[in-house]
């Protein structure tokens, strides 16, 4: 999900960067081994004029790879970087981080060649709510940084320089895109990193109140597309969100306020009225929502759930967010983003210090 969005982010930059004539490099994680910050698919966009966009690690390797995309730049050609982030200065690139971890970073111009030429079509991709996957050669022969984007209805978009190599990837992308999961393929006699692109969730936030404010803002910033719902035309002031996030103007029970896909949407129930949230969890769990959180203690939850004929549904967080000793309306919206962010990770909370396997580890 933050993928995608900083993908978007980064095609944006770019769109600018070509009308002003500029030139930039785009760094993506194509593979890791033990410990890493970021999940391959992870960018990095370094412009010729030295502003970044995005990142790659903790800020580990992003100096040198500053460097890399500068003789990049230089010569057009795409580099393959392979970092070692543990003691052993012995192997390639070794930094002697103590991190343990192996990292695999490929540096690509982003202003020219393949970047340039999927960049319309797949902000357009982005802009919707189908995956998408992302394909790019990466090994040290003849079309090295071709790329295709392959949506999955099937659309395919760009080449790898090969009609056989486009078909076999484009069938491998088809296959993969529901997993979710990006890493480099051997495909006819090629290394190809297969970029899954999943759409990010929607985030329904119901009620507008100043606590509603916060948790906009995180969950956007998080990769959320996030709307907040409320009947009360002044509490949704855009002055109080930022531009990304949507306000829509309705009651639960109004017929013509279309939801999004309910499988790819979650749910935050907090208008602070019993009547309202009532409504609201009634329409939100006959849509389908996987996750409806409500906001409040655990009875009047259990009374809602009573009164709307749902009693026990396991798809109702209440109180909603993670038990982190939060007060007050920010610390509540990160309790509330922890648990939304564990949900769609499938992941139990529990504090890193007792993972005994990597943190990315699926």
């Amino acid at each position: 999900m933050s993928h995608w969005k900083e993908t978007a982010e980064i095609l944006d930059r770019l769109a600018e960067l070509s009308g002003q004539g500029e030139r930039a490099a785009v760094a993506t994680v194509i593979g890791i081994s033990g410990s890493a910050f970021r999940r391959p698919g992870a960018k990095f966009l370094i412009e010729a004029r030295g502003a970044t966009l995005g990142s790659i690690s903790g800020g580990c390797l992003e100096a040198d790879v500053r460097d890399v995309a500068a003789a990049v730049l230089e010569t057009g050609r795409p580099a393959l970087r392979h970092y070692n982030t543990g003691s052993d200065e012995d192997v390639v690139w070794g930094l002697g981080l103590g991190c343990n971890g192996m990292v695999d970073v490929f540096v690509q111009p982003a202003t020219e060649g393949a970047w340039p030429a999927l960049a319309g079509g797949l902000r357009c991709r982005l802009a919707g709510d189908a995956a998408v996957a992302l394909a790019t050669v990466v090994d040290d022969g003849e079309g090295l940084g071709a790329m295709m984007a392959v949506e999955s209805g099937g659309a395919t978009e760009g080449s790898l320089g090969d009609t056989e190599l486009d078909r076999q990837v484009a069938l491998l992308a088809r296959s993969w895109l529901p997993a979710g999961r990006s890493q480099v393929h051997p495909v006819a006699g090629r290394r190809v990193f297969l970029e899954v692109l999943p759409p990010p969730f929607h985030l329904l936030i119901c009620g507008a109140g100043e606590d509603a404010r916060p948790l906009a803002a995180y969950a956007s910033d998080a990769g959320f597309r996030v709307a907040v719902f409320d009947h009360r035309d002044a509490l949704l002031d855009p002055a109080h969100y930022a531009a990304a996030v949507r306000l829509v103007s309705a009651r639960a029970d109004q017929a013509d306020v279309v939801l999004p896909p309910a499988e790819r949407s979650l749910a935050v129930v907090k208008t602070h009225s019993l009547t309202h949230d009532r409504e609201w969890l009634r329409r939100l769990l006959a849509a389908g929502l996987p996750y409806v959180g409500v906001l409040g203690p655990r009875e009047r939850t259990e009374s809602l759930l009573r009164d709307v004929g749902a009693a026990g549904d396991p798809r109702v967080y209440g109180p909603v967010g993670l038990d982190i000793g939060a007060d007050g309306p920010r610390q509540v919206a990160v309790a509330i983003l922890a648990e939304l962010l564990a949900f769609t990770a499938h992941r139990e909370p529990i504090h890193l210090a007792e993972r005994r396997e990597p943190i990315h580890a699926v």
